[in-house]
């Protein structure tokens, strides 16, 4: 049984590791994944058609606890306690919930102090005791006690009482005042881990494609060995087409790792496959997982051919390899009107098929079936995905009409004057 310390509007942790507010999803899938052998039995939930219209949750039906990840940002929202009978529960080292201790009204007064009355609620037979970052759900003894809790009994004054000898039923941990309202907070500072993540990434584009990227990257800097400097930072980079790999490791850092492409299944689809001739050395890629970033680089000049940026959406084979790369795409669209004017558009991580197509308009050639495996005898539970082709871009659709990734294409490097006019927009 896990013997958890619980911190209000902050975190559920053990001594070895915590689930804090703000926490990436990988993050805490790794944790999981780390003490596969005390944590069993998890749970991925979501929503396979609207990934976006629910939370992310990771279930520890072992436990009893479920981790709600914003499904927007993938960070960690909400933890619930919905079964305290399979954990032990403690608040600044003094323990309110194990076997010998149970979690009732009166333990809950004596650990946390005093608080606003409880709330009723009729609809789900519950008193809900609320601290700040802190909420308490209360289960009645009996459905014969309910009525006398309603609002309108003796004025509403007994509502105001929650009944002696109740047990807490569930717990929530969450930013704020507000259960209802809550949101996932900013990273905080102990999540970084060294790592750099992207805020926002800009896609640069001129008339003729995409140009390359502006990535907004935040980083806990801190001096060597310094903590009380250590603060969130934000930077900005812009990496190109052509750019050289000294380039972007000046302006990234170190990748996460480096592949080298053994086979390129796209050439099949090129005009003349049979006349390539074949490389004696392969094409490489830069992966930036906590980016949502991949950068092809020529085997030959080595110098950026291609960006991919990846969704990081449930329900598709990569997912929780990259974190969610939130992703801008600037179009301009000739209006159909007979003034004929033109009209700015924004392409996001969370456009669907559907709406891309009614701006960029439908593809004129059929889309490459992509099948991911990860051996030639495996199946992909997920399915396939569909990759179209427009304006140097490729998106990778999934089954639901959501996009799993975004490759672009470029020219060589453009001109200085190119670039600097790519800066100023």
């Amino acid at each position: 049984m896990l013997d958890l310390e619980v911190v209000p509007e902050r975190s559920l942790g053990h001594e070895q590791w915590e689930f804090a507010l703000g926490m990436p999803l990988a993050q805490a899938i790794s944790i999981l994944q780390k003490h596969c052998r005390i944590i069993k039995n998890v749970q991925v939930l979501y929503s396979e058609q609207m990934p976006l219209s629910h939370d992310l949750i990771l279930n520890l039906t072992q436990d009893g606890i479920k981790l709600l990840f914003d499904a927007c940002n993938q960070r960690l929202k909400v933890i619930e306690v919905y079964d305290l009978s399979k954990v032990k529960l403690k608040y600044c080292g003094v323990h309110f919930n194990t076997q010998a201790i149970a979690p009732t009204i009166e333990q809950i007064d004596q650990s946390f102090g005093a608080t606003h009355p409880g709330v009723y609620n009729a609809a789900e037979q519950l008193f809900h005791l609320n601290f700040r970052g802190l909420s308490f759900s209360f289960q009645l003894d009996s459905w014969n006690e309910a009525p006398k809790y309603e609002p309108n009994f003796a004025h509403g004054l007994a509502s105001l009482q929650i009944p002696h000898g109740a047990t807490v039923k569930r717990m929530y941990i969450y930013t704020g005042n507000n259960l209802q309202d809550t949101k996932a907070p900013v990273m905080p500072l102990a999540c970084f881990l060294g790592n750099v993540y992207a805020e926002c990434v800009d896609v640069l584009k001129n008339g003729a494609g995409p140009l390359g990227l502006r990535l907004r990257i935040l980083t806990a800097g801190c001096g060597p060995g310094v903590m009380a400097d250590a603060k969130v930072r934000a930077v900005e980079r812009n990496i190109y087409f052509g750019d050289s790999c000294q380039d972007v490791l000046s302006a990234l850092g170190s990748p996460h790792k480096v592949f080298y492409k053994s086979e390129d299944k796209m050439k099949i689809h090129s005009p003349s496959p049979h006349k390539q001739v074949p490389s004696k050395c392969n094409d490489y890629f830069f992966n930036y997982f906590t980016l949502g970033v991949d950068i092809l680089f020529d085997s030959t000049t080595h110098l950026v051919k291609k960006f991919v940026l990846h969704t990081n959406f449930p329900g598709h084979y990569n997912f929780n390899i990259y974190h969610r790369c939130d992703f801008k795409i600037p179009l301009v669209i000739k209006k159909e009107a007979a003034d004929a004017q033109w009209e700015d558009c924004i392409l996001t991580t969370y456009s669907k098929w559907d709406q891309i197509q009614e701006l960029l308009g439908h593809p004129m050639e059929k889309p490459v079936v992509l099948h991911r495996s990860s051996s030639a005898n495996n199946t992909n539970p997920f399915g396939s995905t569909f990759c179209f082709g427009l304006q140097r871009m490729i998106f990778e659709v999934m089954q639901n009409n959501h996009i799993a990734s975004v490759t672009l294409y470029g020219a060589p490097r453009p001109s200085s004057r190119v670039r600097a006019e790519a800066s100023a927009h």
